[in-house]
């Protein structure tokens, strides 16, 4: 026997091991249902689900998603956002609508609806205010007892009304509202808002602070089964065959009523039995010896290897120290790029994932001295990322994920599947990774000293690189983005997460397209995808939002975002703007619709000095204004996108519209201001109108 091997202790470890594992299979939903919902300051147990608890842990019709810190319920047609932690004695949670939390005047209007089986809403002291649409004032026989707003949709302004219908000193005015407006939807608001609002004087303002206040509801979904399983020191939960069943999660099986009861439900079962147990411990004592000698001799190689490696992790750290690397290479948040290294480890070979490399964990913790602090690059959406030497020298970053929990291991194959079978000089290309069950998810790639397009344009690089930051490497970036995101949707590949963040910069600033986590392989013949919103607030196409249909064209306004982000250097969300341009895509499509191009565009790259730059930029805003359009029918596909930036790049466009200087609006056309003076000599003589058609998505 090998020296340091205890066969008994083995022996006991996997009796004890099987014993646990069969007689606590069972136990697997009794310990996910001890989970909460957790999303930002607010948690939720039953019957809500979503996130890290799974759906048998909650009712089918309480989904909920965390949208950047903020719990959202999913139910159609109208999502609706949870402020603040629910009443569990009471049964009640505090809700807004989503949909008109910033926005008095949606794209899609919808009453407040819920399933009653599910939710009541009447026992509480809260009224409706009734939001009136597209009215014809001209057409009132009286003034309204109401207050008007403004409303601009699709670049359409309108008068409408909020009333409370309470009284019935209005009914007469309902009616006359519900002729003459187009559009009529209700929403619940509580008792102190619906005083507010009632008031002659009330104003918009309000009304946007009675909608955020919400109203509540009380959920009415087993709740007296819940009661008696939590009694009996349960978990509630539903069948996971029969989601509408309730099911009680007890720490010895699932029962359908208590743990008391005992009553073992049809989708799981009761405790096991000893005889099994018995049996299968047999067949391990005929195998132990086996097992034994084969975990012997690997725990022997694995102390060979970290042995050998040793000198290597001292090099590495003695790198890291050097001036050498002090000055070559900038730590930078960006989430790094990939391999054009000739070299290749005879180690590297012996196999494979996907057709790429497979890194067991010891290589890569000698890689990054055990992931010391100190290598640390950056935060990305899914884990951290350090800098890395492998044993033949290669330089790595190495991304570390979070948690290997069920959402993770999916992302992490999604991202492996997806960049082994890419071949683009713009995009990514995957280093190599763990396996899915190494203690951690670990993906391995080139690194990239230079930063992402965000660190150049508004982060912690914009001062240092504004000088060589000009229009024509920007120029230059959103080309070489487009014809990777092009490349991705031949390849029938939705990218999902477009943003300046995940656009990575080599030393000469050429591009690698980062961050596949999101990304859908999309079917062939297939329109659209239905999923649920994911992706970074303020890049997100509000159709998909919206509709919870996913297409290329997704990738096309969030590119849109990429596009007036280079023109002006600002973020595509910030707090600290007016809360009417908070979103940098809203701020840049009035700029332009109001033909005041010159207030978005960055100062430092020569608009305002250099006509070919202005020419230049005036027409990439053209692009940009028609990859935000809210329909995604109206915006271009990515091929055209590309054309369209090597036509300007080439000036072919330029030739034919020599003179162009803003764009203003007029019925859904694009038409350039033609009463502008020309900024320089080398502008032009004249002023020309150009062909105000908006070209077809022919590939769309």
């Amino acid at each position: 026997m090998k020296p340091g091997f205890d066969p008994s202790l083995v022996l006991f470890v996997i009796i004890v091991s099987l014993a646990t594992t069969i007689t606590g299979q069972n136990n697997r939903a009794y310990d996910d249902c001890g989970q909460k919902v957790e999303c930002g300051d607010i948690n939720l147990e039953y019957p809500f689900w979503g996130a890290d608890r799974p759906r048998y842990c909650g009712h089918p019709g309480f989904q909920l998603t965390c949208q950047s810190d903020v719990p959202v319920l999913l139910y159609e047609p109208v999502n609706y956002r949870v402020l603040e932690n629910p009443d569990t004695s009471a049964r009640t949670i505090k809700v807004a609508r989503a949909d008109l939390w910033s926005n008095l005047c949606p794209p899609s209007l919808h009453n407040t609806t819920y399933n009653s089986t599910l939710f009541n809403g009447d026992n509480f002291n809260q009224e409706n205010v009734s939001l009136f649409y597209k009215c014809n004032t001209s057409l009132f026989v009286t003034q309204p007892f109401g207050n008007i707003f403004p409303c601009t949709v699709n670049t359409t302004s309108s008068d409408s009304y909020f009333l409370i219908r309470a009284s019935s000193t209005v009914v007469s005015t309902v009616s006359d509202l519900m002729v003459q407006c187009e559009n009529h939807i209700e929403v619940p608001v509580n008792q102190t808002s619906a005083n507010i609002l009632g008031s002659a004087t009330a104003t918009s303002e309000n009304l946007q602070s009675a909608l955020k206040a919400g109203f509540n509801l009380r959920w009415t979904v087993f709740n007296n089964e819940c009661d008696d399983c939590m009694r009996s020191n349960g978990r509630c939960g539903s069948n996971s065959t029969s989601p509408e069943l309730f099911v009680c999660y007890c720490a010895n099986g699932n029962f359908s009523t208590t743990c008391d009861n005992r009553s073992v439900d049809e989708g799981g079962s009761g405790s096991s039995s000893l005889p099994i147990i018995l049996a299968i411990v047999g067949a391990v004592v005929a195998i132990v010896v086996i097992g034994g000698g084969i975990l012997c001799c690997r725990q022997r190689r694995k102390r060979r290897a970290i042995k050998e490696a040793s000198p290597a992790q001292t090099e590495t750290k003695a790198i890291l120290t050097s001036s050498t690397v002090s000055s070559n290479y900038n730590f930078t948040s960006s989430i790094p790029s990939y391999p054009n290294s000739s070299k290749t480890s005879k180690d590297y070979t012996k196999s494979s994932y996907f057709g790429t490399q497979v890194f067991t964990y010891e290589e890569l913790a000698v890689a990054t001295d055990n992931f010391n602090d100190s290598r640390e690059l950056g935060d990305g959406g899914f884990g951290t990322v350090y800098y890395g030497k492998l044993l033949d020298g290669r330089e790595v970053a190495v991304k570390r994920l979070y948690e290997n929990n069920f959402k993770r291991v999916e992302q992490f194959l999604n991202e492996v599947e997806i960049l082994t079978r890419l071949e683009h000089e713009n995009l990514v290309k995957l280093y190599g990774c763990t396996s899915k069950r190494s203690k951690e998810l670990i993906l391995v790639y080139e690194y990239i000293p230079n930063g992402t397009v965000a660190d150049h344009l508004h982060g912690k690089l914009a001062n240092s690189s504004s000088s060589i930051f000009s229009w024509s490497v920007r120029l230059n970036i959103s080309i070489e983005t487009a014809e990777a995101l092009a490349y991705l949707h031949k390849s029938d590949i939705i990218h999902r997460d477009v943003k300046t963040n995940n656009i990575l910069l080599d030393k000469s600033f050429r591009v690698k397209v980062a961050d596949f986590g999101l990304s859908r392989l999309f079917p062939n013949d297939a329109t659209h995808v239905s999923t649920a919103p994911q992706g970074t607030p303020g890049y997100v196409d509000p159709e998909y939002y919206q509709c919870y249909q996913l297409t290329d064209k997704s990738d096309v306004y969030s590119f849109g975002v990429v596009l007036i982000e280079l023109i002006s250097s600002l973020q595509a969300v910030d707090t600290n703007r007016h809360k009417l341009d908070i979103n940098l895509a809203n701020l840049a499509m009035t700029k332009i619709q109001n033909h005041m191009l010159e207030e978005l565009v960055d100062k430092s790259i020569g608009f305002e000095t250099n006509g070919t730059v202005r020419r230049m930029i005036t027409l990439v805003s053209e692009l940009a204004f028609r990859c935000l359009q809210q329909e995604k029918d109206m915006r271009p596909t990515m091929k055209e996108v590309v054309e369209i930036l090597r036509g300007i790049q080439n000036d072919e466009q330029n030739a034919q519209k020599p003179e162009v200087l803003d764009i203003v609006v007029d019925d859904g056309a694009l038409l350039k201001d033609h009463n502008t003076e020309p900024p320089s000599p080398d502008f032009g003589a004249t002023n020309k109108l150009v062909d105000s058609s908006v070209p077809s998505s022919s590939d769309s």
